[in-house]
């Protein structure tokens, strides 16, 4: 179980306390960021650089550290990591074919030899793309091979075969990330 500090409680963001009313994926796309952007915040030491930006069809919420060290505002620090800390939006279709020869160029090094994948925070194919996309992935899960990997592969299936489905995942700590559907 979660220390209460980094649980998001949903129902009570999707509340109408400020009156609001209207599509789910609207409200949810007002309110994630914010509530996000605050759990993070209570989970990291580091002055954070958050950005926002969108890449087709989802909205990206970033930490990048890195062009703080960059332009000498922080001393660099080996132990904080650029991430992704959550990402919505709607599926469309993959953006081109899968380019096979650049995945596994991209493959990470250090996960040569592992149990683990370079997964997409958005799959490929609901529109989600490579590049800041990318993160270190259980392979049973990534593969659909284990229980948990048969229902993230479902539910990747569901937004693929209805397009415009509102989906969002959040991976702001060093545990695995939060995937919805809705």
């Amino acid at each position: 179980m979660l220390p209460s500090k980094f649980i998001i409680d949903y129902i009570a963001l999707l509340s109408s306390e400020s009156g609001q009313c209207g599509p789910l994926a609207v409200l949810l796309s007002e309110r994630l960021p914010s509530s996000w952007r605050d759990a993070y915040l209570r989970t990291i030491r580091h002055e954070p650089n958050l950005v926002r930006f969108r890449q087709r069809s989802f909205e990206y919420v970033c930490d990048l550290y890195s062009q703080l060290e960059i332009t000498g505002s922080v001393p660099y620090d080996q132990t904080v990591a650029d991430r992704v800390i959550g990402v919505f939006g709607t599926s469309s279709s993959a953006e081109q074919k899968r380019n096979t020869r650049r995945v596994r160029i991209e493959l990470s090094e250090e996960l040569e030899g592992t149990a683990r994948d370079d997964g997409h925070l958005m799959a490929r194919s609901i529109g989600g793309g490579v590049d800041v996309n990318l993160f270190s992935q259980d392979r049973l899960l990534n593969r659909g091979w284990s229980s948990q990997g048969k229902i993230y592969r479902r539910m990747e299936k569901y937004c693929r075969d209805q397009e415009g489905t509102f989906a969002f995942r959040v991976r702001f700590t060093r545990m695995a990330p939060t995937s919805h559907v809705g």
